[in-house]
């Protein structure tokens, strides 16, 4: 199952009766009810990302469109039956198409059909000696009636790919090109040789935008700095009807033309301003009185043409992308760049309804050093929670593939003009799902001010939304959080800071007595921890929750959250450790380290010393609750992304044995996540037991479910075991990857190399024998009896 895929990559468009919505939507095209903004269908074929959905016009019942694609096929569709009838195949990617014929009015003729072009913006071909041209993209003309082969023609070629706009009648095609607009005029006959007429605008900005008006020939066009020239009666010298010029008067000067530049054809040119930065959005109504226009402010302007004067949607969200008039002409949809889309009533100037498409990475990844990338998963339930630009969180299903809702954060208004001073860094559930964590942090201004928040939240048992219940300022003093744990069974959290400490926080219902009742929710520190002054970059605690491990810049240590005890400290890594998981309910701990030196370890909490690890550069971790399998993402080196066919590689590893069980390479792994979900609950509702699934969200938070113990799953594997050697710094596993290559020893690829050494006796193995995690014996007890082991006894003699 895949899902999180842009809703917002290319604009979408209505069924004729206006009650479906038809979205481009990765591979697929997903079909949306208007009335419920839930999807319905979807059409299944594209085997590259889906850049343009046309509908064709006619009765309430039909419903046919054509989709083009980066595989390069354009295909016919019945998407009442969900059925391709036809597939043409023009070998290299499409970027942009759009059917003229179907939108201008037909003229009466002999019966004779006529075939049906379209234009395609797609990429250039390589020239006669197979290598690529400057130019990357081109224009060209596709019978789509009986297609042999692409007309020769073609209309122009860019360095860049472009959109390409028809007007609403089908007479004009435009694009913009920096700072020019090229238009052409359609033939009224189209034949693959039929040459079109083309003129050329020219502005001081670079164009980001351009539309056309339904009925009159005036082109409106958006730039980069904000502004929106309005061109009116462009091609009255060069687009001629029976040999006489359109516009009313002859107007050869400039002096006659105002405001337009270079002697172009056109009869005026005018400039209106209001945005603050470029616009992204042009639209005219149906009836051409309004046009509308959006850009990074998030705000949906409605200018009337005739005169300039403009009202305004506010607080939409979100950057604006396309604005798209249904057959209601009361009903409109409106793109954003957060991936949503929105059913919008002209009328009363509301939003109705939303598409709610998973949020995309945040924009300021790279502006707060401790800001985390990965993203929070409810594994009962199979949701996850991601960090939005507008201080929030929104929780998303990974199971239904649409958002449920969001959560604010930070309570203040979001700008996207703004520049970035707030950002949530981190977002933590407990196992069950019950509790959150989130930290906020504040930017100081030139190097003034900051502060840092931690909020606790709660589920609400009746509106399962979290509210918060606690905020506290400056948890650790001025430094950053670096991870955030919850128990696995209580209402007990722990915070670690780069700073040198680590808290521990119980709910105060916890702490009332029997018998009293409790208004709130409320969280108090309940204990603090420190160990040398070392940075506490990473905790977690133990299946059963007796035992705490907080990794102390390279080494791991081990306390009772109880009592806040030092148990034990456990080794130490090349690097400083990131990540620490404790592996379901065996005894053993998981260590990721960043730096020069990465690396993945799993340490005996039987023997608290490593048992193997791999020189690998780690991205996500997660463990199955109940199973000793772990799975890791790993970031392959450029030089093997070739041979594996991705960026990264899906690790599935039992606790147990340093031999993958399996292995998938995969795509956009930096910034991704992963996690074993329980299956989906209204599939498996016949089943004795659910089965566990994999998840793999990607940098772009697109997202893959499956079964990594399925044969099927299996079959998908692109890497052999042998191949894990080369993904490694050097060749060194187990104990030598940690403490260097021992001389006595032959360690061997297939063996969890053995961590003690030395005198036959080992009473030290039994001393863990039967005992629980929680009940460790002090260190004295354990450090004499193993030194003592290794030194040699001689008989001393006294005099």
């Amino acid at each position: 199952m895949r899902g999180g895929q842009s809703y917002v990559s290319c604009p979408p468009s209505f069924s004729n009766d206006g009650n479906r919505l038809l979205v481009g939507c990765g591979t697929s095209v997903a079909i949306f009810s208007t009335a419920t903004a839930l999807q319905v269908s979807s059409l299944e074929g594209h085997t590259s990302t889906v850049t343009s959905v046309v509908v064709v016009p006619g009765s309430k019942i039909l419903n046919y469109c054509w989709t083009s694609s980066l595989d390069g096929t354009i295909r016919y569709w019945d998407f009442s039956l969900f059925e391709c009838i036809k597939k043409i195949d023009l070998n290299l990617p499409i970027f942009s198409m759009v059917i003229p014929s179907l939108l201008s009015t037909p003229e009466e003729s002999s019966g004779k059909k006529k075939n049906v072009y379209a234009y395609v913006c797609m990429q250039t071909e390589n020239g006669k000696d197979n290598k690529p041209k400057l130019c990357t993209a081109q224009i060209r003309k596709c019978n789509l009636t009986n297609y042999n082969k692409l007309s020769k023609v073609t209309l122009k070629e860019t360095k860049r790919p472009q959109r390409l706009t028809i007007s609403p009648c089908g007479n004009f095609l435009g694009i913009k090109d920096k700072r020019k607009l090229h238009i052409w005029k359609i033939p009224k006959v189209d034949s693959d040789s039929a040459v079109s007429k083309k003129i050329t605008l020219h502005h001081t900005k670079t164009f980001s935008v351009l539309t056309f008006h339904p009925t009159e020939r005036i082109v409106a066009a958006g730039d980069v700095t904000g502004r929106i020239l309005i061109f009116r009666g462009f091609g009255a010298q060069n687009f001629q009807e029976n040999g006489e010029l359109l516009n009313r008067t002859s107007m050869t000067g400039e002096e006659c033309k105002p405001g337009v530049r270079q002697n172009d054809d056109a009869e005026s040119c005018s400039t209106w301003h209001w945005h603050s930065s470029g616009v992204n959005l042009l639209s005219f109504s149906s009836d051409g009185v309004y046009l509308y226009s959006g850009g990074k402010e998030g705000v949906l302007v409605f200018w009337q043409l005739d005169t300039g004067k403009k009202k305004f949607l506010p607080r939409i969200g979100s950057p604006l992308r396309y604005f798209i008039d249904s057959p209601d002409p009361s009903v409109s949809s409106i793109s954003c760049a957060d991936n949503q889309i929105h059913i919008f009533k002209i009328s009363s100037m509301e939003i109705m309804r939303s598409i709610s498409g998973i949020k995309p990475p945040l924009s300021s990844q790279d502006i707060c050093e401790s800001i985390s990338s990965q993203a929070a998963f409810d594994c009962t339930s199979g949701l996850v929670a991601v960090q939005t630009e507008n201080y929030g969180i929104q929780f998303y299903s990974l199971f239904a593939n649409r958002g449920l809702y969001e959560i604010q954060v930070c309570e203040r208004n979001y700008q996207p003009v703004d520049d970035v001073t707030v950002v949530v860094t981190m977002v933590e559930l407990s196992v069950d799902g019950s509790m959150m964590g989130t930290v906020e942090v504040k930017l100081p201004e030139e190097g003034i001010g900051g502060l840092i928040c931690l909020k606790l939240w709660d589920l609400d048992s009746d509106t399962k939304r979290f509210s918060m219940s606690t905020l506290i300022y400056e948890p650790h003093r001025d430094a950053h959080i670096s991870a955030i744990a919850f128990h696995p069974t209580r209402h007990m959290a722990v915070t670690s800071s780069y700073g040198g400490d680590f808290k521990i926080w119980v709910c105060r219902e916890e702490t009332q007595q029997k018998g009293q009742t409790h208004q709130n929710f409320s969280w108090m520190c309940h204990a603090v921890g420190s160990y040398k002054n070392k940075a506490m970059r990473a905790a977690a605690f133990s299946a059963d929750g007796s035992v705490l491990a907080v990794a102390a810049d390279t080494v791991i240590t081990l306390w009772d959250p109880d009592k806040n005890e030092l148990i034990a400290v456990v080794g130490e890594t090349p690097s400083p450790i990131g990540r620490l998981i404790f592996v379901g309910k065996s005894e053993n701990l998981l260590s990721v380290s960043h730096g020069s030196t990465p690396q993945l370890s799993v340490w005996s909490m039987s023997k608290l010393a490593a048992s193997w690890s791999y020189r690998l550069e780690i991205e996500a971790v997660s463990c199955a609750l109940d199973l000793s399998y772990f799975a890791v993402i790993a970031l392959l080196p450029k030089s093997n992304e070739r041979m594996f066919k991705g960026d990264g590689i899906i690790l599935v590893f039992n606790a147990t044995d340093p031999t993958p069980m399996a292995s998938w390479s995969v795509t956009k792994a930096k910034g991704g996540s992963i996690a074993f979900l329980k299956g989906n609950p209204s599939e498996l509702a016949d089943e004795k037991s659910s089965k566990t699934l994999l998840a793999y969200l990607n940098g772009d938070r697109e997202y893959v479910l499956f079964d990594p113990y399925d044969k099927e799953a299996r079959e998908l594997n692109m890497t052999m075991q042998g191949d894990l050697v080369g993904l490694e710094d050097n060749g060194q596993f187990g104990y030598t990857s940690i403490y260097g290559e021992l001389p006595v020893f032959d360690l061997k690829r297939n063996k969890a190399s053995s961590v003690f050494s030395g005198a036959s006796n080992r009473p030290w193995e039994t001393i863990f024998n039967g005992s629980s995690s929680h009940m460790l014996p002090p260190l004295t007890k354990l450090c004499s009896e193993f030194l003592e082991s290794l030194l040699e006894k001689k008989t001393s003699i006294i005099e």
